[in-house]
């Protein structure tokens, strides 16, 4: 058997199974990825919207949380008591004035400040702390925080770059078309947990042809189809990209049928609301952005999403869906997004599909450890101007093998 560690002379052409399986991968991927020079997504300002607000998040395994301070100020820290280790949150979200740890009391501002011990001086001149004991040495570990448009990232790095720079202009220019400073409303959420590991996930979403072949839904009512104007835009690092789709709307072509024999039906919706569409931008009905490592932002129709997707382990992901929409969203277009989402999450129309899909690949790395994934289509690591490419998932792994080392 190959070493995890041992790429296949073919390079990004070839995916090891042991980068799906490897518990030893899994774990080195925490600290060179997750915890390393890299803004991770950990949720929107919307959600902690007055001082004391807070959420539950991840980066990568590690559990944060995201709180909105006394003076308004975003903070993200590590969700561990610096006693002993215990969570010091444990609702996904609320209102806090402090932060608790349930073992031993010790208690922590908004600010992440280490502020009560219980018994700290003894009882009755008797134990308490040790004269050598400092509480501002043990204050929660706060990552740095970076904030564009009500969208919250956080790093592990004190040197990672400004977030613009490490969105570049191509994919900035994307993020900025559907978070584009107008206040975000936060409309619903759903979370669901998938037998494949991470990056499986957002090799799915880095892979435009799938989706005119697995899902039947998009393919029969003209959402994503071959016959359809695509684009594959990539990063220059290769770590983030975005597919760009136009719908037609069309009932499938004879190409299309062909293709995805299921499309020949006379399948038509009772009710077309659930793809009716209200134009917000100025290209494209579809958006996909995969932006390193873990986060998807999702623009289908008028369906908006911030998916994240937290790794559980090398055999098996966490997808967290936000569903969002705009402040100054008419009742209307509101409607539009929550019927839309009904395609998405763990029992939609369309999703429903990949996570089937995806636990198969999964099962089928673990059963075949000396196997490699094959990324032949197209060419290179660019941008494309068509479906038919694999080159932002072998771009994906350029990028992953040189952090990896």
């Amino acid at each position: 058997m190959q070493s995890p560690m041992q790429w296949p002379s073919e390079g990004a052409r070839r995916v090891p199974a042991a980068v799906y399986t490897d518990q030893e991968l899994y774990e080195r991927e925490q600290d060179r990825i997750f915890r390393g020079r890299t803004w991770n997504y950990v949720g929107l300002a919307a959600e902690v919207p007055a001082p004391g607000d807070f959420i539950q998040s991840y980066v990568g395994s590690t559990p944060v949380v995201l709180v909105r301070d006394r003076e308004g100020e975003l903070r993200v820290f590590v969700n561990r008591c610096t006693h002993r280790n215990a969570q010091v949150c444990h609702e996904p979200r609320g209102h806090a004035k402090v932060f608790t740890c349930p073992y031993h009391q010790w208690s922590f501002g908004l600010d992440g400040r280490l502020i009560g011990i219980p018994f700290r001086r003894g009882i009755n001149g008797k134990g308490g702390m040790s004269s050598c004991f400092k509480a501002e040495e043990h204050n929660l570990e706060q990552l740095r925080v970076a904030e564009r448009h009500g969208v919250v990232f956080a790093s592990f790095s004190h040197d990672v770059e400004p977030l613009e720079a490490y969105l570049g202009p191509t994919i900035l220019a994307y993020f900025d078309r559907v978070c584009d400073g107008r206040p975000l409303r936060v409309i619903g959420s759903m979370r669901h947990r998938v037998e494949a590991n991470w990056k499986l996930q957002v090799e799915n979403l880095k892979d435009p042809f799938h989706a005119a072949l697995l899902h039947s839904f998009f393919v029969t009512f003209g959402i994503w189809r071959s016959d359809q104007e695509t684009e594959v835009k990539v990063d220059e690092l290769g770590r983030s990209s975005v597919l760009v789709s136009t719908a037609s709307f069309k009932r499938a072509t004879q190409e299309a049928v062909e293709q995805r024999p299921a499309a020949s039906g006379d399948f038509r919706l009772e009710d077309a609301s659930i793809i009716a569409h209200q134009r917000e931008y100025e290209h494209g009905t579809g958006a996909i952005l995969t932006i390193w490592p873990n986060l998807i932002i999702l623009q289908q129709l008028n369906c908006l999403a911030m998916r994240h997707v937290r790794p559980d382990g090398p055999d098996a992901c966490v997808k967290s869906w936000t569903f969002f929409g705009y402040e100054s969203d008419t009742p209307e277009l509101l409607e539009k997004r929550l019927l839309q989402a009904n395609m998405l999450g763990p029992s939609g129309l369309v999703t429903i599909d990949d996570n089937e899909v995806l636990a198969i690949s999964q099962a089928g790395a673990r059963s075949a450890p000396d196997s490699a994934a094959v990324l032949e289509a197209g060419e290179g690591t660019g941008s494309a101007d068509h479906m038919l490419t694999e080159s932002a998932i072998r771009a994906f792994y350029q990028y992953y093998q040189k952090i990896m080392e």
